[in-house]
């Protein structure tokens, strides 16, 4: 019996451990939730995206080409050891009575600034990799904020279509108290309660597209961080402050890195036109000696090696680079008109979403909401029909829900603004 009571006493023991753990657990996640602001977005892309990195090493690559094109040639030495005698003399061996020793070495001295036109070159391509590396950022973050104003829209779409939900479940409370009383059919009743399932499908819907954009942003920010304990917060709402067309062409042809890496690929072509028109150059050869001749007498040499250009064999690359500045050049036009056609077409989608918007800011809204609630009280009192009221509240939601799909649309347009200017002018 004792042995019972003791078994009893363990096993609820293990039963309050357990219950302690899983205390533990559930606190635990419940401190796990994470919630992102657009800043907080920001920083964990540049510090995690596998993209982002990979084009930061690439940047680190490119500046250890600098190191390799500022090294100096390397001197040749030369020793040799000549007129070894193997056959005896005497009777007696001894290789070396004859020898001449000999020590030389040689320097290539490189003319026409080769070393640092190298040096220039190299630097001129790390400047287009931290270009490159910009405008990569700027690209990734347009997706990233892509994905954050559709988390946002969808979030307010499922807090319309739950708001909806429960404003129709007071409906069907207050339907089922007159249904009660007699002051409704039963079929008008079933026909309310069967429109609820509408409400259901698109609350529904929308949570699952909540968590299809979670799972858009989780996949940029390189997260694992489950999507019921990931949350964002922002503004879901459209300002009428756009700055002027002009200041925003101005700002993207100063900003944009793209045409910024273009401007520098010219300046590459010119520093490797250079440097092919200097490698064209001849490249003397210094040398000494110093040998000895036996049995006493030693002697110093100096010798100039100089290579006779009687062909240029370096032609074709002059003209190729030459080729290449003006190639450059057109592509730098090319890029600052695609730059500024990218600002105008957001520009003036942005504009044409705030002329959209702003009729709702004014009227919409609340005239979609008064006849729905006008509708609502007349149908009470029995001087609206059924048909009438399921209408209303059907246009309430859509109106509702267009506006928010123009709010969507316009923070969409102003992350386009700010990818073509290549800078966050509008918040």
């Amino acid at each position: 019996m004792s042995v019972f009571k003791g078994g009893v006493r363990a096993i609820r023991a293990c039963n309050l451990s357990a219950g302690v753990w899983v205390g533990i657990f559930l606190a635990s996640g419940a401190f796990a939730q994470k919630t992102l602001t657009w800043e907080d977005a920001k920083r964990e892309l540049r510090a995690t995206n596998p993209t982002l990195l990979a084009q930061q090493i690439e940047v680190q690559q490119s500046r250890t080409n600098e190191i390799t094109a500022y090294l100096r040639p390397n001197p040749d030495l030369t020793v040799s050891v000549d007129q070894l005698t193997f056959l005896p003399s005497e009777s007696v061996f001894r290789p070396f009575t004859d020898a001449l020793p000999f020590v030389g070495g040689s320097y290539l001295i490189e003319r026409r600034h080769k070393r640092d036109l190298r040096r220039q070159s190299a630097r001129a391509g790390t400047s287009i990799s931290v270009s490159e590396l910009a405008d990569e950022e700027r690209n990734l973050l347009f997706d990233l904020r892509g994905a954050f104003i559709l988390v946002l829209q969808n979030k307010a779409v499922l807090a319309l279509a739950r708001d909806s939900l429960g404003y129709y479940d007071r409906v069907l409370d207050v339907s089922r108290d007159r249904l009660r009383a007699g002051d409704i059919a039963e079929i008008d009743f079933k026909r309310l309660e069967l429109q609820r399932l509408q409400f259901e499908t698109d609350v529904e819907s929308a949570r699952v597209n909540l968590q299809t954009a979670k799972i858009q942003l989780r996949a940029l920010l390189n997260d694992r961080t489950a999507l019921d304990q990931l949350e964002v917060t922002g503004r879901f709402d459209f300002t009428e402050t756009i700055p002027a067309l002009d200041g925003l062409r101005q700002t993207a042809t100063e900003n944009r890195p793209d045409l910024r890496a273009a401007q520098q690929a010219v300046q590459k072509a010119e520093v490797d036109h250079r440097l092919a028109i200097a490698n064209g150059s001849t490249d003397p050869t210094i040398g000494w000696n110093v040998a000895r001749d036996p049995p006493i007498r030693a002697f110093v040499g100096f010798s100039v090696t100089i290579p006779i250009r009687m062909f240029d064999r370096n032609q074709g690359e002059k003209e190729r680079t030459r080729l290449d500045i003006e190639r450059q050049r057109r592509l730098v036009e090319g890029t600052r008109i695609q730059v500024l056609s990218d600002v105008e077409s957001a520009f003036e989608s942005v504009q044409s979403s705030l002329r959209l918007l702003r009729p709702y800011r004014v009227h919409y809204l609340e005239e979609a909401a008064e006849v729905r609630e006008t509708i609502w009280f007349s149908y009470q009192s029995g001087e609206a029909s059924l048909l009438e009221f399921l209408q209303a509240q059907q246009d309430y939601r859509q109106v509702y829900l267009s506006y928010l799909n123009l709010v969507g649309s316009y923070l969409t347009a102003v992350n386009q603004l700010n990818l073509a200017v290549g800078l966050e002018v509008v918040p």
